[in-house]
């Protein structure tokens, strides 16, 4: 998993679909943010290739981080009312046979959508 951070120049070029060609890998884009100043975004890149692509992307002027860590969980704010697990597409999070939200950091895909529905602000993208 790739973040991607583009600048104003960056985000006026084609620079995944340059990156798809040159390197002959698939881009799974999983979050988006673009706006004509800057833009974000998270890429899952098939397994052993995401160097290659990362190198091609900073050749680009595009900012590269790879993201090893998945969502975050504040076990104080957490109140475990199970919205997250019901809106996570990937199924990466369940709950303990203690009725207590467990995330699977392996499965994590870092979409974001248990971030956005979280009441308590409990959960976070590092």
């Amino acid at each position: 998993m790739l973040q991607l951070k583009f600048d104003p120049k960056a985000v006026k070029k084609p620079i995944i679909s340059l990156a798809t060609i040159e390197t002959s890998t698939l881009l799974n884009i999983i979050r988006a943010s673009v706006g004509p100043r800057e833009g974000e975004l998270v890429v899952e890149v098939e397994d052993g290739k995401a160097e290659r692509v990362a190198d091609i992307l900073r050749s680009y002027g595009v900012d590269v981080h790879s993201m090893e860590e998945a969502v975050e969980k504040d076990e104080e704010r957490c109140v475990h009312c199970g919205l997250c697990i019901s809106i996570c597409p990937v199924e990466a999070i369940g709950f303990s046979k203690e009725r207590k939200v467990v995330i699977d950091t392996s499965r994590c895909i870092h979409c974001g959508s248990c971030v956005t529905v979280c009441p308590t602000k409990a959960l976070k993208l590092p």
